[in-house]
């Protein structure tokens, strides 16, 4: 049976994020709150739960849409190819925030191997923050996506976990969540491209 761990207006409980750490560590598969959405992750180095997650969306896990939750800018060098100044202005610009960035990227461990790029997300939310800094790899994520095709992101965390109990180990429980997702800006080609009109201010890109 999942666990649930209630936090109280974004505070963070070292308690309960050493032992959501120790889950994730362990394969586990979580459901947090983000800055955007309430979102579904595990530890990149856990294939059981990556497969879990690709199960889930219904995709090939080699082909799976995941982005990478990482720690801050010294972290963004271990995963992602050099980038210029006007880049790397860019993203101190919008990160952390809501924003998903996709760049190119460096040889990947598997399942990422075949990877050219990468999804980057730095999420300005504290439980999130003070969680990735019990984390030795990246957290990847997915968004929650709704059943109800009129509202796709779910937002009552209620709802959530009896919805999604029987699939994952344990939810980061911290009020309603949002329903706009992070705005996606592909890096990787010669011009930025606007994938996704998001909770991401386009004026600050």
């Amino acid at each position: 049976m999942a666990e649930l761990l209630n936090f109280y207006q974004s505070n963070p409980n070292l308690k309960y994020l050493k032992h959501t750490a120790s889950v994730l560590e362990k394969g586990g598969l979580i459901i947090y709150p983000t800055d955007t959405v309430y979102a579904l992750g595990c530890l990149s180095n856990n294939k059981a739960g990556l497969q879990r997650l690709a199960d889930i969306k219904g995709v090939k896990l080699d082909k799976a849409p995941f982005s990478f939750f990482i720690r801050d800018f010294n972290d963004l060098s271990h995963y992602v190819k050099p980038i210029d100044n006007t880049t790397f202005k860019l993203l101190k610009r919008c990160l952390p925030g809501p924003y998903t960035f996709i760049l190119p990227c460096l040889k990947l461990p598997q399942p990422f191997e075949k990877r050219k790029s990468i999804g980057v997300r730095m999420a300005a939310h504290p439980i999130l923050e003070a969680l990735m800094s019990f984390l030795k790899v990246p957290l990847i994520t997915t968004s929650l996506h709704d059943q109800d095709q009129i509202l796709e992101y779910s937002t009552d965390p209620d709802l959530i976990f009896e919805r999604w109990e029987s699939k994952i180990d344990l939810m980061l429980e911290d009020g309603f969540g949002g329903n706009v997702p992070s705005t996606v800006v592909d890096l990787s080609g010669p011009v930025p491209e606007i994938v996704r009109e998001g909770k991401g201010d386009l004026d600050s890109l």
